[in-house]
């Protein structure tokens, strides 16, 4: 009696999405595996998986979506190639993101001091928290929050190139520092320095965009 009761509902919902993950980082890995065998379906499987968060970081990377769609046919390239080395010591993605991180920063590099580039799009980054939006706002409101998204596109666009790649992993790739550092070859703290002071700058450029 008062043994045996059942673990509550949301520690129950965060066990089936930490396994779900599981589920989809061994699927990757597998997937991969397979591709090094020579099992082409099995690449082209993992491409349509990845293509889609692989082209969204490197056009916030480079703000141009047809630059992004050439670095992401330069990053499956490079992963094909390296396919017979590939081993699954660390996250299928970790791997991923370091051969994408490497290509975004050599293009930023090539083109450094170029202007004109088109503006990232950037909707998710907050400076500070806010209130939820009315579902139906204004056209005053839409103007501000457009004159605001301006801000918030021109600050990531101007950080450096590690930190945005770093700020971009963190952010909307949702990963751990210790991927981060892997994706970007330093150390954990060497990551946290980076974020720190990526946050820094752009709570500063948009102090009184709220």
């Amino acid at each position: 009696m008062g043994c045996g009761k059942p673990a509550p509902q949301p520690f129950r919902a965060f066990r089936v999405k930490e396994d779900m993950a599981a589920i989809a980082v061994e699927r990757d890995a597998e997937l991969m595996l397979r591709a090094k065998d020579g099992d082409e379906a099995s690449f082209d499987a993992l491409l349509a998986r990845q293509r889609g968060p692989v082209l969204h970081f490197l056009y916030r990377m480079v703000g141009n979506q047809a630059v992004a769609e050439e670095l992401a046919q330069e990053v499956f390239l490079k992963v094909y190639r390296a396919r017979t080395a590939y081993e699954p010591s660390a996250k299928f993605t970790t791997w991923l993101f370091r051969i994408a991180t490497h290509v975004a920063l050599n293009h930023l590099r090539d083109r450094k001091g170029e202007r004109g580039m088109e503006s990232l799009d950037v909707e998710a980054y907050e400076a500070k928290p806010r209130q939820v939006p009315d579902p139906r706002p204004n056209v005053e409101q839409e103007m501000l929050r457009e004159v605001r998204l301006d801000r918030v596109r021109e600050a990531i666009q101007n950080l450096p190139g590690r930190q945005r790649a770093a700020v971009l992993m963190h952010k909307y790739q949702e990963m751990g520092y210790a991927q981060i550092a892997a994706a970007l070859g330093c150390s954990e703290p060497a990551v946290k320095s980076l974020l720190f002071r990526a946050y820094e700058y752009l709570r500063g450029r948009l102090a009184d965009c709220v």
